[in-house]
């Protein structure tokens, strides 16, 4: 059978969905194919943060506070479980308070809103902070909090319900020849444009391109607690003085040079498998932790006890939990280029590679498909 379709997808994560839902705005129809019952891949192992705070002010930021408007209207349109919470980065040393400072400075040049917090101004509204050597914290009102298990499985049905989007699960794309996509069930449909959005996985359909992209692939390991008892509310994402060197939005403070060298020196397993810890509270009150980042070769298919033991540690030094054990562990794998936000590549006429923006996907997806179909032009 043959079937025809404007816009065919491959892949049903959180950037296959969004770049359905920005065509599905313009008007065209959209097939998407996901060859799992499911998304099951990266865009569900993670902590459903939407984090502008980490963005870079500039194009990165303004793509963030679009998505999050977007999680917004699926929120009040779909009922979907969008937590407007929060961040707060706490300093445990002066030379990450440093950073917070010099960051807020920049941060009011540019309309990124934030607010630097003394001590006893932190520990007055944040009382889970630890307080042993506590200095301040930075604030932000804009991050949200998603359930990614939920919201990854609820758009779907949002954007067939609302534009007639069509999924196809359990149906892989064996190949594609523009303008004909050939699926595993035996269907071929012409698509006026076809958009891979599968992440690291697109490599099975162009290993070529995969190996010439300088993608790496990146795992991370997460925990969560049981759901906190008597409704403990965990209030913002909380992160601490690792976050700082992970994020481009943090690359541009002065010290910053001076204490990622100090994080070199005191915390070289931190350092050497990418670990930066951070906290967030799903709609169940479980409280999601990670990560760490480990790419390519120095990636195992197990989980290191030692790594979920540093990560705990660390976040002990700046959090009190209720109840810190843990009850789940995963691991998650996901595409990453060392200096693009996203991987875009044309591979045949109209056929286009969007592959994940590594570690950023629930943040800026939306804001990447709206920009990418607004720049094609009224035609689409």
């Amino acid at each position: 059978m043959q079937r025809t379709v404007d816009v065919a997808i491959v892949g049903a994560g959180i950037v296959g969905l969004a770049h359905a839902w920005s065509a599905a705005r313009l008007g065209l129809t959209v097939a998407v194919f996901e060859r799992g019952p499911r998304a099951e891949m990266a865009s569900i192992r993670n902590f459903g943060m939407v984090w502008p705070i980490g963005q870079p002010p500039g194009d990165d930021f303004r793509r963030a506070m679009r998505s999050r408007s977007r999680w917004l209207e699926l929120k009040r349109e779909a009922g979907l479980w969008v937590n407007e919470c929060g961040s707060i980065h706490v300093a445990h040393a002066a030379d990450e308070f440093a950073v917070l400072d010099e960051f807020a400075a920049m941060a009011r040049q540019h309309d990124v809103p934030c607010e630097l917090l003394s001590r006893s101004e932190t520990l007055s509204r944040f009382p889970a902070a630890n307080a042993d050597g506590l200095h301040g914290s930075l604030y932000s009102t804009v991050e949200c909090c998603v359930d990614p298990r939920v919201a990854i499985a609820a758009i779907p049905e949002f954007l067939a319900d609302k534009y007639g989007v069509e999924f196809h699960f359990r149906t892989a794309v064996a190949g594609i020849e523009a303008p004909i996509v050939c699926t595993s069930a035996g269907d071929r449909w012409q698509a006026g444009r076809v958009l891979i959005c599968s992440g690291a996985d697109f490599e099975s359909l162009f290993p070529r391109e995969f190996a010439a992209s300088g993608l790496r692939r990146c795992k991370l390991q997460m925990l969560a607690t049981a759901p906190q008892p008597n409704g403990w509310n965990l209030g913002p994402h909380w992160a601490a003085g690792l976050t700082l060197a992970h994020y481009a939005a943090f690359r541009d403070c002065p010290t910053l040079p001076a204490l990622k060298a100090r994080f070199e020196r005191e915390l070289p397993e931190c350092v050497a498998t990418g670990i930066h810890v951070m906290a967030s509270q799903n709609h169940l009150g479980e409280v999601v932790i990670g990560d760490s980042h480990e790419y390519d070769d120095a990636m195992s298919p197990f989980d290191v006890e030692r790594i979920d033991r540093i990560i705990l540690d660390y976040l002990a030094g700046f959090l009190r939990l209720p109840d810190p054990a843990i009850a789940r562990r995963w691991h998650g794998v996901y595409a990453k280029h060392p200096s693009k936000t996203q991987f875009v590549a044309e591979v045949q006429p109209n056929v286009h590679i969007q592959s994940s923006p590594g570690g950023a996907g629930m943040t800026l997806s939306f804001g990447l498909a709206d920009d990418w179909w607004a720049n094609l032009g009224p035609s689409g």
